[in-house]
């Protein structure tokens, strides 16, 4: 890779930067220090977030040094959302929650050699500072006027709900960050998400005003759409997740499964760290044989296993192919079928009954007549053995793990019974 600001332009990863040209030749003069802010606003990070670590992960392996901060201080004050000031979160919960997000980011960063990267909090160099410390060697740097223009205060004065002086000084903190992280590493990019730029920016404009002779840079990543309209990183169940306990490997694993054939192009030059030539090969199939679902397959398994290995990521294929009779189910593990079955239409009974009234009560037909129309027709399948016979009743011991049945109507149709006393 002779130029990642090329390489970032093509996977579609620059929305804004403060100066390209100039960018260009910091990390042709390389190598440049560079950081991105996660706050620990959640017990986990999520899909949005992804973007940004992956990103980090690129331009370090262009040769750069990353510096990933977890905000411990700004993680208790909440940068302003659009539209509500944020809940306050304990200062025990966000200190735990910044050791969570910590171990998420750093499998996915080198912390070896020449380039290796380093771990960072900001409650390091605010926790000791006092509140005139702060305004008079901070906050005298910054213009009211200009902070009001910012899009996201700009939103929340328009809005009936306002902001908080809490919330409105968000950004003096993170600008606050890129100064400290300038004069302790050196660190002269800050990178995020276009709709953070006027948080990068204000770190960029203190740093000018403070040190006038510094040459720093902030780049913002596009906000990713779908061609569907719906917002990306959440599915009907909710947001997804990087902790396997928030969202299983095997959800993660369906999020990129299924992903629109629309949208799949993005989201391999967005996620993916295969080459240009393999990308474009998989766009082709994707073109000529879209339901082969190559690509998605493809990224399915890079990001699970980058995410949560390739023990997980074995283990979500191996359910994924035996639930639709390709494996036998009775060898996945419990928790992983049990991950695989929660994404399906489920009921819970207390006793087993009828297959056909099974099938009804699940849904995957609309009564128990076209149940027996499915069983005779043999599309009915349980635990990917054909029912017989209209009459039949599951016995106990075909339950998989002792509570499971899978059910299926033909081809593509399943649902999932547990029963909970058998």
């Amino acid at each position: 890779m002779t130029d990642i600001v090329d390489e970032l332009k093509w996977r579609g990863l620059i929305a804004l930067s403060t100066d390209e040209d100039a960018l260009r030749k910091a990390f042709a003069d390389g190598p440049v220090t560079f950081y991105c802010g996660f706050d620990p606003t959640a017990p986990s990070l999520h899909l949005g977030n992804l973007v940004q670590i992956l990103t980090m992960r690129r331009i370090q392996q262009a040769g750069n040094r990353p510096l990933g901060l977890v905000g411990g201080a700004t993680g208790l004050i909440g940068d302003p959302k659009p539209n509500a000031e944020r809940t306050l979160n304990a200062p025990e919960v966000v200190a735990q929650w910044v050791e969570r997000l910590r171990a998420q980011i750093a499998p996915l960063l080198d912390f070896e050699g020449p380039n290796a990267a380093v771990m960072v909090n900001n409650l390091d160099w605010t926790q000791g500072m006092s509140a005139i410390e702060f305004l008079r060697d901070v906050g005298k740097h910054f213009r009211v006027n200009k902070m009001i223009g910012k899009e996201a205060v700009a939103r929340r004065l328009e809005s009936q709900e306002g902001i908080s002086y809490t919330e409105f000084s968000y950004q003096i903190l993170q600008g606050m960050d890129f100064l400290e992280l300038y004069r302790r590493h050196g660190c002269t990019l800050q990178t995020g998400g276009s709709d953070q730029w006027g948080n990068l920016t204000s770190g960029t404009d203190l740093i000018h005003k403070v040190e006038p002779d510094a040459v720093v840079h902030a780049l913002g990543t596009p906000l990713i759409t779908k061609a569907d309209g719906t917002k990306f990183g959440k599915t009907e169940s909710g947001t997804v997740w990087l902790d396997p306990e928030m969202t299983t490997p095997y959800a993660f694993y369906q999020f990129w499964l299924n992903a629109d054939d629309r949208d799949v192009s993005k989201f391999l030059r967005i996620f993916s760290f295969r080459s240009h030539a393999e990308i474009e090969e998989l766009e082709q199939q994707t073109e000529e044989r879209p339901q082969a679902r190559a690509a998605q397959r493809a990224l399915a398994e890079e990001l699970t296993t980058l995410v949560h290995g390739a023990d997980q990521t074995a283990a979500v294929v191996a359910a994924s192919k035996a639930l639709f009779g390709q494996g036998e189910l009775a060898e996945l593990d419990e928790k992983t079928l049990a991950a695989s079955l929660a994404e399906l239409p489920h009921v819970q009974v207390a006793e087993l009954g009828p297959v056909v009234d099974l099938f009804a009560e699940v849904g995957l037909v609309a009564s128990k007549s076209a149940a027996r129309r499915t069983v005779k027709e043999g599309g009915a399948y349980v635990n990917n053995v054909k029912v017989a016979g209209e009459d039949a009743v599951p016995a106990k011991e075909d339950l998989i793990h002792g509570r499971w049945l899978v059910l299926r109507r033909g081809k593509k149709n399943l649902a999932a019974v547990e029963v909970t006393s058998a």
